[in-house]
């Protein structure tokens, strides 16, 4: 039975998730765990029983179950060296037993329940109101005789026999407010679809190593069963549950689960349990996989959140009674049977601690929840809201007022009870004006234009090589001011070639001649190099005939490997005589080391131990080196000093890396103690120092260059020796001979910034950033630093935004700091793409120059769209209140303006925002963080058009009739037919609009408004539609929309007022900004001088107190925001992947699908509930982590 039902049926508590005796059934296949093993020896149940074990627990239960690991994998039908057959049969069998490595995600939200979300907008509601009172009213005939006692207000009407056509506009608003509702809906379906769209691509991507008939080969990770054997190595983050068969040296970062940050040591002989979701941190190895999908402990963890967000859903999105759902499931889980409180152990750390304390922090949020461009959006909307709920209430009581004088005081009437109704019906219109003035007011259209920017941009950039995961990082990218970039693969090919080596005293300039080195030494190194690198890095031959070999795995080793080709050697018969179980003893590379050591057995008993590293590294360990003879002779720290100076220097001079490759033969009895590590690998032998050459990308130095001219620093951060790096650097266009820059290590670099104690101190960072371009030989931990140094700093007036590259595991915690992380898509491991906003499929540095171009294209189309909403806003408010109060009707009836909202939103949010990038988008400096986001020219334009529509309109309104000789529209009675005054007034201002929404593309005062316009076929053909409907609705539109047919003339009359835009645009150009002090930018970022840290707390703050405001009777306006915010939850997406901190950090790729697009934020507390109920955290152990 399927999981989803499963979830369905079980959705009474988070936590009641697994009775004692269906515990099996959310696997594939049976419902009964019993008869789950279908023909294999063991069931999903016994296997997912085993799972929940650790260590010794673990290792005895496999003892008594099936005598050892060898045992279980043969139950399994499975090899530990050759795995599964390829059989298909076989396969699906499996998956039909032990269930598809899998998680269902959570059902999207149907296009009705999207209808109803666009329903709950108050302004709508409103409206519908006002519509539904409006038909309702029309519907009721007075009776006749009475009418002239009402006095004249209701004269006029039943002479054109049109009476009976009052429920026309009531229903005519209805339609629209339909209308509108169905492309809001459309809009976030189509979001919605494309996010998914984006997730499955992301998981499709994700492939994994395992061994099917003895070869080794990747698959997608949803292709993986249980029995696969699978290769598991530094920076993988586990696919599904296994137990380990043979390891290396293997630590595993389980923190995703038990909130444990150590790094667990996993052995065949001590713990051999590995699970989903976690990471490998160090060494390598081969693990049986015994559970997949839901069965598996992230799966596990999934489905308790699937069913538990079920039972939340109800709840209030922030969580505020997080509390009551603690203790109801606390009393929940204790009449529960043991049984699930294991099962849920996974759980209890990995949330507990986290969720309680973002509770106490009043659901603060991580950094990277609020972008810099929404939190600018969202206080501008609230103060447009703000002026427009003010204007629309005081047009309604300028109406209510001035027709009740007028009425009631200047004529004298008296009110009667018969004349109620049309009374009321004059009421219920000057109502629906003041909403009409209102939702234009209100700019719905805001969030619609991110969204779409923003999605369009991530579509688009995924032909530019960049994989968006978090979509705010796209428009962040815009704002960038600094970029820390890796130097292998990312600046560099990442195609190692030994170019260069130092062997037998000599110094080779180019590879040398095998007969010119001597059989010891030569087979020594072929050992030293086959044996001391994974054997997953290997030299497959090329794709084309003639192309370079493919080189797998490990750059920098594909690369010793191939100097071992180029001597006229192979290293695949060395591998056949020593495989990787015979390997003795494994010390893997890691961040720290920068060496990696092997161990093996000789057939005599000795040991010998061969070990590669950075050369200054690897030299000061060095007390022998062989001489010309394969002789070792005694290497003194003299001699080191000697040898940096004439061989390593020379080659890091010309931006080649050095590698040491050495050697150490050790005596069996006593038989060394392999643990320690520092006895063990010192004194050895030196064989020979290589020069690894990896030549600059060809499109590096261009794109740097675009860098620095758009006002971005450059930055490189590397393990690599700092004459390398600056060698690199130079080539690159990083540094330039003559400027004033430094390059440090990372030694030099932790000096110069702690203090006396040891501490880190900001004003030390600030001294030393500005300058630093280079920083070589440098931890993770000082690449952090220099992130946080960057970002935390207040020496420049704009506070920095800073990108980041990286490929390692150990670069995820400055990807995570960064404001914008990007990881290597083809050399990146697991973690660092986990850790990332950004991915880079071609890992390339020239890609990160498109994301710039794309995050300033997002923000200039928003600032497009701005800049036209804001003429469109501030024109149809003034109009529809000034008209109102001196006329007591808009000119510009509901119908109509729902029509110019429709335009101005909706349309004019898809032609704007979707204009493509151009280069000179680089040219210009990064918009700071606390810039307006409208500018003084946007503001210049916003006001200028602004005056130019006003007198057109006002013009027209008060003396139209005289300058087309046609009956006067003012005034007119309830119910009147559609006057051809109004209807040009209409038809001028829509064409206005059209006019400006050309001059709209331009927002840096350029004055070719048509430059690249064809190259975006979207906005031609919304302006030419836009226009087509319009001439419809002036001719035919008739009653519903308030129009009466234009003859030629009128029309061209309108036509050449709009295309006056476009002149008066010019005219507007040609003020100098500067000229004009009046003029405030609006829509400020943060005040300045206030602090990064504030900043979050103070946009939570603003619209909370915006909240206690609409307590005070603004509830109108402020809840009509409440679309604006469901929308950019939408562009919240992918960030809110931190919102279950623990269990769900390590979402990975394959779990993100669970991530549903508009809920992320509300099952924050599911997890705490299960958590807390399974044990107290024991006295002194902070924030409930789990006891081992």
């Amino acid at each position: 039975m399927s999981t989803t039902a499963t979830m369905g049926e079980m959705a009474n508590s988070a936590v009641e998730f697994y009775p004692k005796g269906t515990r099996g059934r959310a696997g594939g296949g049976r419902a009964d765990g019993s008869l789950a093993g279908g023909d294999f020896g063991v069931t999903v149940q016994e296997l997912r029983e085993l799972m929940e074990l650790r260590g010794s627990e673990a290792l005895q239960k496999i003892q008594d179950g099936y005598g050892d690991t060898e045992g279980l994998c043969q139950r399994l039908q499975s090899s530990t060296t050759d795995g599964l057959s390829c059989d298909p049969a076989d396969l699906e069998r499996r998956r039909q037993t032990f269930g598809c490595n899998f998680i269902p995600p959570k059902k999207p939200k149907t296009f009705l329940e999207l209808v109803w979300e666009a329903l709950q907008d108050v302004t709508l509601i409103i409206l519908e109101a006002a519509a539904i009172i409006s038909l309702g009213l029309s519907f009721y005939q007075p009776p006749g005789k009475e009418s002239e006692l009402c006095g004249d207000v209701s004269g006029g009407a039943e002479d054109e026999g049109e009476a009976d056509a009052g429920w026309i506009e009531g229903a005519a608003i209805l339609l629209s407010v339909v209308c509108v509702v169905l492309v809001t809906a459309f809009n976030d379906w189509s979001k919605e679809k494309q996010f998914r769209g984006l997730q499955s691509r992301i998981e499709q991507e994700q492939k994994f190593t395992v061994v099917r008939k003895g070869n080794v080969i990747q698959i997608p990770v949803a292709d993986m069963v249980v029995g696969d054997m699978a290769q598991v190595k530094y920076g993988d983050l586990l696919p599904a549950d296994g137990i380990l068969v043979q390891g290396n040296d293997l630590k595993i970062d389980e923190s995703s689960l038990t909130g444990e940050s150590d790094h667990v040591r996993k052995s065949v002989d001590k713990d051999p349990m590995l699970l989903s979701g976690t990471h490998v941190m160090e060494g390598s190895g081969r693990m049986l996989v015994t559970a997949v999908g839901v069965n598996s402990q992230t799966g596990i963890i999934f489905t308790l959140l699937g069913a538990g967000e079920m039972e939340e859903e109800g709840k209030e999105k922030k969580g505020k009674q997080a509390d009551g759902a603690v203790e109801n499931n606390q009393n929940k889980a204790k009449k529960q049977d043991g049984g699930v409180a294991m099962e849920m152990q996974p759980l209890k750390s990995a949330e507990g601690g986290e969720v309680e304390d973002r509770e106490k922090k009043k659901t603060s949020v991580p950094k990277k929840e609020k972008s810099v461009l929404q939190g600018k959006l969202t206080k501008l909307a609230v103060q447009i809201g703000k002026a427009g709920l003010v204007m629309s209430a005081i047009t309604v009581i300028i109406l209510v007022l001035y027709f009740v004088i007028n009425t009631f005081v200047v004529k004298g009437h008296v009110w009667l009870p018969e004349c109620t109704p049309i009374y009321i019906q004059y009421f219920v219109k000057f109502f629906i004006i003041g909403v009409t003035v209102l939702v234009v007011a209100v700019p719905e259209g805001l969030p619609l234009a991110v969204t779409i920017s923003l999605a369009y941009s991530v579509k688009k950039m995924m032909k530019d090589n960049n994989l968006v995961r978090h979509l705010d990082a796209c428009e962040t990218m815009g704002n960038a001011t600094a970029i820390c970039s890796d130097k292998t693969g990312t600046l560099t090919t990442n195609r190692m070639t030994v170019v260069q080596a130092y062997i037998g005293e000599v110094h080779h300039r180019v590879i040398p001649d095998p007969g010119q080195l001597n059989t010891r030494t030569l087979d020594l190194l072929v050992n030293a190099i086959s044996i001391n690198s994974a054997y997953t890095s290997k030299i497959l031959p090329p794709d084309v005939e003639g192309g370079l070999a493919k080189q797998v795995g490990n750059k920098t080793e594909c690369g010793l490997l191939g100097f071992v080709l180029d001597l006229q050697r192979d290293y695949a018969p060395v591998r056949e005589q020593i495989p990787e179980e015979k390997l003795y003893k494994v010390y893997t590379f890691n961040s720290v080391r920068k060496s990696m050591s092997t161990v093996i057995k000789l057939p005599d008993g000795s040991f010998r131990l061969y070990s590669k590293g950075a050369s200054e590294i690897m030299l000061k360990k060095c007390s022998y080196l062989l001489d010309a003879n394969g002789e070792p002779r005694s290497f003194r720290p003299r001699d080191r000093d000697e040898m940096v100076k004439q061989v390593i220097e020379p080659m890091a001079c010309e931006g080649l890396r050095t590698i040491c490759i050495a050697y150490r033969d050790l005596s069996p009895n006593p038989e060394p103690e392999w643990d320690n590590e520092a006895e063990i690998v010192t004194e050895l032998t030196c064989i020979t120092v290589v020069g690894i050459e990896d030549p600059v990308r060809p499109e590096v130095p261009e794109a740097i260059r675009k860098c620095q001219r758009a006002g971005i620093t450059v930055r490189m951060v590397t393990g690599d020796n700092i004459n390398t790096a600056r060698a690199i650097a130079a080539k690159c266009g990083i540094i330039h001979p003559g400027d004033d820059f430094i390059c440090l290590e990372g030694k030099e670099f932790n000096r110069r910034i702690r203090n006396e104690k040891g501490e880190i101190e900001q004003e030390r960072i600030d001294k030393i950033w500005p300058k630093l371009r280079v920083l070589a030989r440098s931890s993770p931990t000082d690449k952090h630093t220099l992130v946080k140094g960057i970002i935390d700093s207040s020496v420049v007036e704009q506070r920095q935004v800073v990108a980041v590259t990286g490929d390692g595991t150990n670069d995820g915690p400055a990807l995570k700091k960064a404001d914008v992380g990007f990881a290597m898509g083809i050399a990146g491991t697991d973690v660092a793409k986990e850790a990332s906003d950004i991915i880079l499929t071609d890992d390339n540095f020239s890609s990160i120059v498109k994301a710039v171009m794309w995050g300033r294209n997002v923000y200039d189309s928003i600032s497009k769209f701005l800049q036209f909403q804001l003429t469109v806003n501030v024109v149809a408010v003034i109009v529809a209140f000034t008209g109102a109060c001196i006329t007591q009707d808009s000119p510009l009836k509901a119908v109509q303006m729902l029509w110019v909202n429709l335009i101005m939103d909706t349309f004019a949010s898809l032609a704007l925002a979707t204009e493509p990038p151009t280069e000179a988008l680089l040219l210009r400096k990064p918009y700071g963080r606390n810039n307006p986001l409208i500018s003084l020219t946007m503001m210049k334009n916003i006001l200028g058009h602004g005056v130019y529509q006003l007198v057109i309109i006002f013009t027209l309104l008060f003396i139209g009739e005289r300058m087309f000789n046609i009956d006067s529209g003012r005034n007119a009675p309830l119910h009147s037919p559609p006057s051809e005054h109004y209807t040009i007034i209409f038809n001028t201002f829509v064409l206005m609009q059209l006019f400006n929404e050309i001059n709209a593309r331009k927002i840096h005062g350029e004055r070719n408004v048509f430059d690249g316009i064809f190259s975006n076929p979207i906005f031609c053909s919304i302006v030419l539609g836009t226009f087509a409907v319009q001439i419809v609705i002036v001719q035919w539109g008739g009653k519903p929309f308030s129009c009466a047919p234009l003859n030629m003339e009128q029309w061209l009359w309108c036509l050449f007022v709009g295309v006056g835009e476009l002149l008066w645009g010019q005219v507007i150009a040609t003020v100098p900004t500067e000229r004009l002090p009046c003029l405030k930018e609006a829509g400020l970022g943060l005040e300045p001088g206030e602090e990064e840290g504030e900043e979050l707390a103070e946009d939570e703050e603003e619209i909370d107190c915006a909240e206690r405001e609409l307590r005070r009777g603004q509830i109108l306006w402020f809840r009509g925001l409440n679309r604006i915010q469901t929308q950019m939850e939408v562009v919240s997406t992918f960030k809110r992947s931190g919102s279950f901190q623990g269990a769900v950090r390590r979402r990975s790729s394959v779990l993100s699908q669970l991530h549903d697009v508009n809920t992320i934020s509300t099952p924050s507390h599911v997890a705490l509930s299960t958590a807390t109920a399974n044990t107290s955290p024991a006295p002194g152990n902070a924030g409930g982590e789990s006891v081992p």
